[in-house]
């Protein structure tokens, strides 16, 4: 779970005007550092199904994010993209 300390440093980094909190770029980043620490939690409890399908959740929501972002503004998906590491 994110602390509000590192879920403000995220916004921090990619928000794209000053009072910008909900963005598909911040959206996107915020649900990537949430299915890395999932995606941690599930190595070592590999039974943990219920968690497995809020995973499932999250990533279906990011690519959701990730494409409307595509559509609309393909230089913000491609700088969002190579920043966070992820395939798309």
């Amino acid at each position: 779970m994110l602390t509000n300390q590192e879920k403000q440093q995220i916004i921090d980094t990619y928000k794209t005007h000053e009072n910008d909190n909900g963005s598909p770029q911040v959206q996107i980043a915020i649900l990537t550092e949430k299915i890395a620490r999932l995606t941690d939690h599930l190595k070592e409890n590999r039974k943990d199904f219920h968690s497995r399908r809020g995973l499932i959740k999250m990533v279906s929501q990011r690519k959701k994010h990730l494409a409307y972002l595509k559509r609309i503004d393909q230089e913000a998906f491609a700088d969002v993209v190579s920043k966070l590491g992820i395939r798309a």
